[in-house]
């Protein structure tokens, strides 16, 4: 058995040993496709050149300096990258370990801008029901994933309240239009700030496009301009949290450019960096940096590894081999074409409730009952069927439980790197319907 804690601690996963395009390769020299690039996360695929040199000549220059004592020519050529056209207001970008650690970042962020701006008063987060924001405690509480929450709830912060999520597969009632649906959800917002009492709450935080606990759940048209207007009549800030949505992963840059609003604070990790170094970060909007900046001057908050120049020297080059290589076009032409072929293989199967997504960036939700929505039995891990079988067949996707309430409910996403082909598409779905097929039929033989 391995010394590493692993996720289970019962069997021991294979050895990665190498990566290549959008294939990992195993101790055996087996090809799996990554399918899901991890959790989203390898943007451009493994072994990218040009991101390898740049890890190489930063390292050659500089591996480590204190951001007590220096900058880094790395870090803020990353940062001019991200923000230095200002898009929507965003002027300044702060980089971290993770995207938990940048949701921590951001949460602090807010409540010290009001605490410089004069209203210490302002004292809780509203968040919405099955989103996710990190493991760490103070991100881990603003998340609303009851079963990742549910060991550590006597340890997490009672600042942090949660409303609906945007989720019109399950949450919208018969007869409910979108624009009214978008109302009730927005009535319930101000409903929360009028309980807690407007001038306390200091923010609004929600997933652009809800990731992991959810599946790949995009809000309806309208929504965030709704919750944006809430949040403006009462004066709190809009995080919006795009680690696993953001940095190109719905076919633009940032996935609130879909959305019609610009966030206060926006959360980045996964694609910022493509894996090739652990980099998250948050982009602030001037207003919020000023207010700062005007009082103390000091933000109150800081890591060891911050701004990491070997990091962000991959950021950087990863984030220039996604423009100049153009892939947030083929982000959506392969997004386009990976959402056709789910529908063609999936779209009219009884046991697939919903495909959504956006982009490189689809989940199937599973159900044992289409017209009730019933959901499969939680113990018969559906979830984890479909991750073996997709394995076995040579993909590698990323499955989820607990969908409806933490609980109830299968998902699976797909959200190949950004530089898949058509051929690679169509292998991925291919393989994926596969082990659908076969997970379900293990699972419906298990419940006889």
């Amino acid at each position: 058995m391995s010394h590493i804690i692993h996720r289970t601690l019962r069997s021991d996963p294979p050895l990665a040993l190498r990566g290549e395009g959008v294939h990992l390769y195993d101790e055996a020299g087996r090809a799996v496709i990554d399918g899901s690039g991890g959790a989203a996360v390898a943007c451009l695929g493994h072994g990218h050149p040009k991101v390898i040199a740049a890890i190489k000549a930063q390292l050659d220059r500089l591996a480590y300096a204190h951001t007590s004592l220096f900058s880094c020519e790395s870090a803020e050529r990353l940062a001019d990258a991200l923000v230095g056209h200002a898009p929507g207001g965003l002027t300044h970008a702060w980089f971290c370990s993770s995207g938990s650690e940048g949701n921590e970042a951001a949460l602090k962020l807010a409540r010290q801008y009001f605490l410089e701006v004069g209203q210490p008063e302002r004292a809780r987060f509203i968040a919405r029901r099955q989103s996710y924001h990190g493991s760490t405690l103070g991100a881990l509480a603003a998340g609303g994933n009851a079963m990742r929450r549910a060991p550590y709830a006597p340890i997490l912060s009672d600042a942090f309240s949660h409303v609906s999520p945007c989720y019109p597969y399950r949450e919208r009632r018969d007869g409910e239009t979108d624009a009214e649906h978008v109302q009730r959800l927005a009535a319930e917002l101000e409903a929360e700030f009028q309980r807690l009492g407007p001038g306390t709450v200091i923010a609004f935080i929600a997933e652009t496009v809800v990731g992991a606990t959810l599946g790949c759940a995009a809000a309806l048209p309208g929504y965030f301009p709704a919750m944006r207007a809430v949040c403006d009549r009462h004066g709190a800030l809009l995080i919006l949290d795009e680690v696993m949505c953001g940095m190109g992963r719905t076919g633009a840059l940032h996935a609130w450019e879909a959305e019609g609003v610009v966030p206060d604070i926006q959360v980045v990790a996964k694609g910022l960096g493509g894996g090739y170094q652990p980099i998250g970060g948050i982009l602030a909007h001037r207003r919020v940096v000023e207010g700062i900046a005007a009082g103390s001057g000091n933000l109150m908050h800081g890591h060891t590894y911050q701004a990491h120049p070997v990091a962000c020297a991959a950021a950087l080059a990863v984030q220039e081999a996604i423009a100049e290589d153009g892939l947030l076009e083929n982000v959506r032409s392969m997004g386009a074409r990976l959402e056709a072929r789910l529908l063609e293989r999936l779209g009219n199967h009884r046991e697939v409730g919903e495909i959504r997504g956006r982009g490189l960036f689809w989940a199937v939700e599973f159900v044992r009952d289409r017209a009730t929505k019933e959901p499969f039995d939680p113990a018969l891990k559906l979830h984890e069927r479909v991750k073996q079988e997709a394995f076995a067949r040579g993909l590698a996707c990323y499955p989820m439980n607990g969908t409806i309430d933490g609980r109830r409910g299968d998902h699976a996403i797909l959200a190949p790197p950004y530089i898949v082909d058509a051929a690679q598409i169509d292998a991925i779905v291919e393989r994926f319907g596969d082990a659908v097929e076969a997970a379900l039929a293990s699972a419906r033989e298990a419940a006889t």
